[in-house]
């Protein structure tokens, strides 16, 4: 496994208050990894960081084979670079099926006429039903968006980020609000997801990271406060104190 990103002494204020602080972080590839922490751990502008919304005030952050610096580029362009983020409340095109939003999603030439005509291609086809059966929606591929459930919502959501064919997912929430059987089926796509991506789930539901079975680093006050297994941070001091509170 490959280093895919890594950051290292990464710090970032608003308005005095340290967000992070000297953070250093990295993620292989293929590698599932769980982020957890207490509220105002600087969970989501970690994710802000990575995604080019927050321009950190020191440090670097190195992405890919090549190791180019993310510093200094638009969120368009770290997109495009292969890095995806599914937001905590899902976003899709209610009135358009589940296959037209995949297809408006899938990466290719983006100018009107190639959209038109490449949704029509066999390849085009082909990809959205192999990501329709990864996110368990190929029975749904017909029906409006609009009339799925909260948690196929969620899939669907991850088949987008899937069609533009990123190498890091960044996944805020995914368990808020399902059914405990789509929490299950959630679990086994994003640990079959990490099969072959690099994929950061932010999570607070311990159970849910625990399901994961994956490494978990705890954040805290901006800065990794440790690092392991669920085991080995749920038994450390320090986690227990400041987040797991028992």
């Amino acid at each position: 496994m490959s280093t895919l990103l890594e950051m290292s002494g990464v710090s970032v204020s608003f308005d005095g208050f340290r967000a992070i602080n000297n953070l250093s972080f990295q993620i292989g590839e293929p590698e599932l990894r769980a982020i957890i922490g207490p509220n105002g751990a600087g969970k989501t502008t970690f994710m802000d960081i990575i995604t080019g919304k927050t321009k950190p005030d020191e440090g670097r952050i190195l992405y890919g084979d090549k190791g180019i610096s993310l510093l200094g580029l638009s969120e368009s362009r770290i997109a495009r670079e292969g890095i995806g983020r599914k937001f905590q409340k899902p976003t899709v095109f209610e009135a358009q099926s589940v296959r037209e939003n995949l297809a408006m999603a899938l990466k290719n030439p983006r100018g009107p006429f190639d959209v038109l005509l490449y949704r029509k291609t066999r390849a085009g086809a082909a990809r959205i039903e192999e990501i329709a059966a990864r996110i368990g929606l190929s029975e749904a591929l017909t029906r409006p968006a609009g009339e799925l459930s909260h948690g196929q919502k969620q899939w669907l959501e991850i088949g987008m980020l899937l069609a533009q064919e990123p190498r890091l997912l960044l996944v805020d929430e995914p368990a808020a609000g399902m059914t405990p059987a789509e929490r299950e089926k959630t679990t086994e796509m994003l640990v079959d997801l990490g099969r072959d991506h690099a994929v950061i789930v932010v999570e607070h539901d311990m159970e849910f990271v625990r399901r994961l079975n994956c490494k978990v680093t705890v954040l805290n006050e901006g800065s990794v406060l440790a690092e392991g297994s669920i085991d080995h941070v749920t038994g450390d001091p320090q986690v227990i104190e400041v987040y797991l509170g028992r």
